[in-house]
């Protein structure tokens, strides 16, 4: 009887020391062992799994069907950036964001496996999928010859040029060996048939053969040569030593997210590449992806097909596999298992059991509940209907190099990195030198959408960008009609209504992009931005929740969700967004202030603090988030200011680059302060100490108020304000004696 995984919240069995459905070693141990222990076995299987879509410990299926391999909706509601075709190393993965140490690659010699057989688990007859018991023989259902036992022995020579060393592992279409190139000396893969009786087999690695030898990328595993061997024929590889991330997984457990999401993104250029070639890659997983030094590689092609195959063989994995991949692999359903992969390398459920085709949910995992953006984006990656997942590689890239932005700003800063769909901030421009972050509209919050450079209007559209709202509407219109395929004009007509508040005539706009093209997100954008500016709150935030979940690693929508969770007196919701977009982008200073509004309304002074310290020098409200922040450090609640945060505002208030009424206000403000502590005897005077050169002690405060709030008075524009501060100043004198 199976011994049963003892690891907590899993019930699931080992079978060959890994759980079926955690995927994990039993509690305590691993599968990988230092090189030159007696474990060498587990040695050759791990490292084995590297070169093998179908290692030992992978539990595989293999499927026949004869449809077609449509992907249902084509293109992509996401305009990609093409970032993801850019070659990662390791040393920069996650586009530069994290760094992890070099893996050495390891001797090839210890991936040759100590018993090359196939286990009866993994035994099934190719004509009629019967099990089978043995490993050489005729199928008892069908009578069907077959045989499981590798045909090439250590010493054996190849085409007269590839010595074998023996067998590594054994894949979908063959038995797998390494090998040693006697002419160019160098280590080699050679790839023969699993069941060297099955002729259907045979003839699909005859396929594979004449397709692979174009495929070219560095991403994925060099195809050498294709060479016979009496009446066999090999494929032969590239050699690709260090560790499978299903090694990595199984030694250390769950990883980091920041590390498995780079892995992931650092793949993606491979897939972008197979995409363009036709080809679906079918049975992506953790023992396809090999480290090696600093790079990352795909090193398993045995899968591989062309889209619009519909006779061969399709290759899969239980808990990997979308649903309907079975039948219809195409280019969603290989995202779909770059998903799955992400997902089963950080943490632990039952992948292949209670949630073969779903998630658990944030209440389940503590990991999606701390990164409600990771939990959106493999809810998108893995939709039931491949229309509604992500449509290429790239544009999955995208989103996944977003999120993992978010994560790593948690821990350290990160470098700006613009949106290829959205402006920047909308308060970059906007000059507020009151310092009044309460009163600025929310919809004119919002960064604007750039234009699509591939929509036949894209030229007229951004010629007319600088144009008067009248002679923009004109533009919009007639483009219409001249390019009446373009979403992009009637989505600007429906913004330049929104804007002039047209708002019935902007929803006729949008009814008639969304006939052009029903997945279009950019719908939602504009529908919750004119509600925003209606006031209608809540269901301003309904369009761009849902946004969110087309867009999870973009930071706009989630601003835009925080904004409306302000306005809906969803504090501690809005606190959070606009923290993260805030950390993630400091270029965003509406999230700042954003942040800081809500700090104020829970009388946070650290809090407000922190959030003004957040707003870059270089952006135009740097006055005004310093005049929030000197205001803060001198606010009463939740407790009366000490002497640290009256000398730091007093350290802001002199920076201030401002002159006028509104700096001797905030100057008399904290003078006045100072004076109202003192007296309370809750501060402490201190000659020591300075407040705008007023040495700390009730004289020189009320000198300095005095002369502040008459300077105020000079520049007071009525009689009666001005009339209230000389009054002001003259009570706050201090009393001579003569």
């Amino acid at each position: 009887m199976a011994e049963t995984c003892k690891r907590p919240g899993c019930s699931g069995k080992l079978v060959d020391g890994i759980c079926e459905d955690c995927g994990r070693p039993p509690a305590g141990q691993s599968l990988l062992a230092k090189s030159g222990t007696a474990n060498s076995k587990r040695v050759a299987e791990a490292a084995a799994a590297g070169t093998s879509g179908r290692s030992a410990s992978a539990s595989s299926a293999s499927y026949s069907s004869s449809s077609s391999s449509s992907s249902g909706r084509t293109g992509s509601g996401t305009r990609g950036s093409g970032r993801s075709g850019r070659v990662s190393t390791r040393r920069t993965l996650g586009a530069g964001m994290i760094t992890l140490p070099e893996l050495p690659s390891m001797d090839p010699m210890l991936s040759i496996m100590a018993d090359a057989s196939v286990p009866e688990r993994k035994r099934f007859c190719s004509a009629c999928s019967a099990k089978l018991s043995h490993e050489k023989g005729f199928c008892p259902m069908c009578g069907h010859e077959y045989s499981f036992f590798p045909t090439l022995k250590p010493g054996d020579v190849v085409h007269g040029q590839y010595e074998v060393k023996g067998a590594i592992a054994y894949g979908g279409l063959g038995w797998i060996y390494l090998g040693w190139d006697k002419t160019l000396s160098r280590w080699v893969v050679l790839k023969g048939l699993l069941n060297s009786k099955d002729e259907a087999s045979a003839a699909a690695a005859l396929a594979e053969r004449q397709f692979l030898a174009a495929v070219k990328h560095p991403k994925i595993v060099g195809i050498y040569n294709f060479v016979t061997d009496g009446t066999e024929g090999y494929i032969v590889m590239e050699y690709v030593g260090g560790k499978t991330l299903k090694a990595i997984r199984q030694e250390r457990g769950p990883l980091p997210p920041a590390e498995a999401i780079a892995y992931i993104h650092a793949i993606l250029p491979a897939f972008t590449y197979l995409e363009r070639q036709g080809l679906v890659f079918c049975d992506f997983k953790p023992d396809n992806v090999m480290l090696e030094g600093d790079d990352v590689k795909l090193i398993d092609m045995g899968g591989v097909r062309r889209a619009d195959d519909t006779q061969g063989d399709i290759y899969g994995t239980k808990g990997y596999s979308a649903p309907e991949a079975t039948q219809d692999p195409s280019f969603t359903s290989d995202l779909y298992t770059l998903a799955r992969t992400l997902a089963i390398l950080m943490m632990d459920f039952k992948f292949q059991g209670a949630y073969e085709f779903t998630l658990p949910t944030p209440a389940e995992q503590p990991l999606f509940a701390q990164h409600e953006s990771l939990y959106r984006f493999l809810l998108k990656a893995t939709h039931q209907d491949p229309a509604m997942r992500f449509q290429t590689a790239e544009e999955m890239g995208d989103q996944l190099i977003g999120i993992l932005r978010e994560i790593v700003a948690e821990t350290a800063p990160t470098r700006s990195l613009e949106s290829t769909l959205f402006g920047g901030d909308a308060l970059t421009h906007l000059d507020n030198t009151e310092g009044n972050i309460n009163e600025i509209e929310a919809y004119l919050q919002l960064p604007t959408l750039k234009t699509d450079p591939t929509d036949p209007a894209a030229n007229v559209i951004l010629a007319a960008s600088g144009a008067t709202d009248a002679a923009r509407r004109a533009t919009y219109e007639q483009a219409m009609k001249q390019y009446p395929d373009s979403s992009e004009a009637p989505l600007r007509l429906a913004d330049c209504l929104i804007d002039a508040g047209n708002y019935q005539e902007a929803d006729i706009a949008l009814a008639h992009a969304q006939e052009l093209d029903s997945y279009d997100w950019r719908i939602l954008w504009y529908r919750g931005k004119s509600l925003l500016k209606q006031h209608q709150w809540r269901e301003a935030g309904a369009c761009f929740n849902r946004l969110l979940d087309e867009l999870p690693g973009e930071l706009a929508p989630r601003l835009a969700v925080a904004l409306t969770a302000e306005k809906l007196e969803d504090t501690a919701r809005a606190t959070v967004l606009y923290d993260l977009v805030s950390r993630t982008e400091p270029g965003f200073v509406a999230a700042a202030f954003g942040l800081a509004r809500c700090k104020q309304r829970t009388e946070d002074r650290a809090g407000i603090v922190n959030a003004c310290d957040r707003i870059p020098a270089a952006s135009s409200l740097y006055t005004a988030a310093r005049m929030t922040l000197a205001r803060a450090l001198m606010q009463q609640s939740p407790t009366p200011p000490g002497e640290p945060e009256l000398k730091r505002a007093s350290e802001v208030i002199m920076g201030l680059t401002i002159e006028g009424i509104t700096l001797h206000r905030l100057s008399a403000d904290l003078l006045l302060t100072a004076i109202s502590q003192i007296s309370a005897s809750t501060l402490t005077a201190n000659p020591g100490t300075t407040l705008l050169n007023q040495p700390l002690e009730l004289r020189a405060l009320k000198l300095g108020a005095e002369r502040e709030l008459r300077a105020c008075a000079h520049h007071a524009k009525s009689m009666e304000e001005r009339i209230a501060l000389v009054d002001q100043a003259n009570s706050i004198r201090p009393v001579t004696i003569i």
